[in-house]
């Protein structure tokens, strides 16, 4: 892109007298706009930088609008713009007066796996085995803290099915809970700023004095929590810049509401509304496909993206006789654009509807030893080893975490028997006690073993020494006291299969201290529970962050939103696959419609389609019918390959015949 700015780009930088909505298409420079504005307000508007604050939805893109102020701004006065995800602006909140919050400082931050361990035991007492319903509830609390509803909202309404019922009964205990456990879920870190906002006015005024201008990326993905949260924060004195694009919503499934751009509009009458039209991704025939596309959803802000870039090459649309073939045909024709434009692999994603459709095209993709990267596996933070030290970081920082005690109750092995642990939790129970107080009360000794005792003592010994020791001795130090008290080391030596594997896991524990050296020492005043509240927002919100540097990328259309490649394969462009079935019979293929028309925006050069005649379904083979979206794209910007191909019988075997020679040429150049 241009350094000079387009003049409607230029129009959303310079407009400062009332609230701005910046309507910004698919790769139209939406980040750029931000960040420029940033740099105008400080430096051409004399704004002091602390007053100017950022949000957006990921660490990926907050670090990346950081990044890209530093080349605009001096490094003092960039760092003073606050940038963030919504949900660290809401901890900074929260830990600026934790007794608001009836909290202590030290708190902890529950992700959904300690969120659904609570509810569980929660339930259990109540309902003896929960099995799914736990899940079930668990989802329920979370839509409503979405929705800004407090346990004596929920109590309020008429629950009209048996699910409800039962959340509406835990709701009020699990907050009990995490207020006893010293914690937030990952829910309350906006919920409960948004309550404290709503609910009390001279908070609300200290907060709002100290903005003067904020900024919102990504406005259409907002749920109504974040809705109010920005609205609150927003007074008398301030402005704000959202940035947003409704036909690129697809995340109703979490709560996002694109109607807040129109409720923008009824709540804001003097917003002032400027549309980036123009695109500098993609090539024009990707462009009207993508417009034609999504002009068959209704609009209540229309825009057409248009591009400099020329025509580019046609939309390969490729058709297979079954899903087996699809991907040896996706894979076969990525191997040939590899060669005829001398790429690399990491020009190259390959994106579906839904995880499970990965499975063939990487059989394929390994049978060519082609390297790709999977994106939604395994998170660094749920490997076994991350999670017990990180239990232990939060256990010595907050020793009211009952649910990090019980994860590190017995790892390593302390000699204590499922039997002794189940004892401690019933006494604790029975006594009404967090379980660090259970270790101190002077009846423990009658209610579990002898030797269980003595182990739990031990336990209780050391743990009141590394809390002293968090006041006194640096994070990392900490850290390594930790692993070398326990011999992690070693445990993890003698309890896995082979040498290989025990060093893995020691490497994954020895880049977790290199993270709290990284934290420590970006801001040496960082507590040690400061650092793992960072830590749970690292693993909350940047789970698909890390990709490797020269693989082909495989990924939900989801995970592929805010990215771009070169080259793009949309597979499995099939009715009931996309648009899925559970849209089709919702009615809700608006969603859907948008969700292809993210993947189609995702191409820079090159965008090709692909969907199978049969599909296997539980070992049946299935009809498939092309995805309805097909039939919305321009006739005119699609080439046909496959089965149902444009090229004549002897054109098509000479395309064929060209590719395996290529093939033949790559394999015998790398021998």
């Amino acid at each position: 892109m241009s350094n000079q700015l387009n003049a409607e780009q230029n129009r959303a930088v310079q407009h400062v007298t009332s609230p701005l909505l910046v309507l910004a298409g698919a790769g139209s420079g939406k980040t750029r706009v931000l960040t420029q504005k940033i740099a105008h307000l400080i430096n051409q508007q004399l704004y002091d930088p602390s007053t100017i604050i950022a949000v957006t939805f990921t660490n990926k893109a907050a670090r990346e609008m950081q990044s890209r102020v530093a080349e605009l701004l001096d490094e003092v006065t960039a760092k003073s713009v606050h940038i963030s995800t919504f949900h660290t602006l809401g901890l900074k909140l929260i830990r600026a007066n934790t007794k608001l919050y009836e909290r202590k400082r030290n708190f902890s931050i529950y992700d959904a796996g300690d969120s659904l361990s609570l509810i569980k035991d929660i339930m259990r007492r109540d309902y003896g085995d929960p099995g799914n319903l736990s899940e079930k509830v668990q989802w329920k609390i979370s839509d409503w803290k979405q929705d800004m509803l407090t346990v004596d909202d929920v109590i309020r309404l008429q629950h009209n099915d048996p699910i409800s019922t039962t959340a509406a009964n835990v709701y009020s205990k699990y907050e009990e809970a995490l207020t006893t456990f010293n914690a937030f879920d990952f829910d309350d870190l906006i919920f409960k700023p948004v309550v404290k906002l709503k609910t009390d006015a001279g908070y609300r005024h200290d907060q709002q004095v100290m903005i003067r201008h904020l900024l919102v990326d990504e406005y259409q993905d907002t749920n109504m929590c974040q809705f109010e949260f920005i609205k609150l924060l927003n007074g008398p004195h301030s402005n704000f810049t959202v940035v947003g694009d409704d036909d690129q919503s697809i995340y109703a499934w979490r709560g996002a509401r694109p109607e807040n751009l129109v409720q923008l509009q009824k709540d804001y009458p003097d917003l002032e509304v400027v549309k980036l039209e123009q695109n500098y991704r993609s090539t024009g025939n990707i462009l009207t496909a993508a417009n034609r596309l999504i002009a068959n959803n209704p609009h209540v802000f229309e825009k057409n993206l248009w591009s400099q870039l020329g025509p580019g090459d046609p939309i390969t649309l490729i058709s297979s006789q079954d899903d087996e073939r699809e991907a040896e045909q996706v894979v076969a024709d990525l191997q040939h654009h590899m060669f005829q434009n001398r790429s690399q692999f990491s020009d190259y994603a390959i994106l579906y509807r839904s995880n499970h459709q990965s499975r063939m095209f990487e059989q394929q993709l390994r049978e060519k030893n082609i390297p790709y990267y999977l994106s939604g596996g395994l998170s660094f933070f749920a490997y076994s080893e991350i999670k017990d030290v990180m239990a232990y970081l939060r256990i010595v920082t907050n020793p009211d975490d009952d649910t990090a005690l019980l994860r590190i109750i017995n790892t390593p092995r302390r000699e204590l028997g499922t039997n002794s642990v189940q004892k401690l939790v019933q006494f604790a129970s029975e006594q009404r006690l967090r379980l660090i107080e259970a270790l101190e009360h002077d009846d423990l000794e009658k209610a579990v073993p002898p030797r269980a005792y003595k182990r739990l003592i031990e336990l209780r010994v050391w743990l009141s020494n590394m809390n002293m020791l968090v006041e006194s001795d640096s994070p990392d130090t900490l850290f390594m006291k930790i692993i070398s008290d326990l011999d992690y080391e070693g445990w993890l030596h003698d309890t896995q299969p082979d040498e290989e594997s025990a060093m893995r896991k020691i490497n994954n524990v020895n880049d977790l201290l290199a993270m709290i050296k990284r934290i420590s020492a970006n801001n040496i005043t960082n507590t040690l529970s400061e650092i793992v509240s960072k830590l749970t927002l690292i693993d909350l919100l940047d789970r698909d962050d890390e990709n490797n540097s020269n693989c082909v990328s495989l990924m939900t259309l989801h995970a592929a939103k805010g990215l771009e490649f070169p080259v793009v394969y949309l597979v499995g462009m099939e009715e009931n696959i996309l648009p899925h079935k559970n849209s089709i019979e919702d009615e809700s293929i608006e969603e859907e419609r948008r969700l292809a028309y993210v993947g189609l925006t995702r191409a820079q050069r090159k965008l090709n389609l692909s969907y199978a005649l049969q599909r296997k379904r539980f070992g049946n083979a299935e009809t498939c019918e092309p995805s309805r979206f097909i039939e919305e794209l321009p006739e005119e910007c699609i080439q046909r390959r496959g089965v149902n191909s444009d090229l004549e019988g002897e054109e098509r075997i000479e395309h064929g015949n060209q590719q395996l020679a290529q093939l033949r040429s790559m394999l015998f150049s790398n021998s």
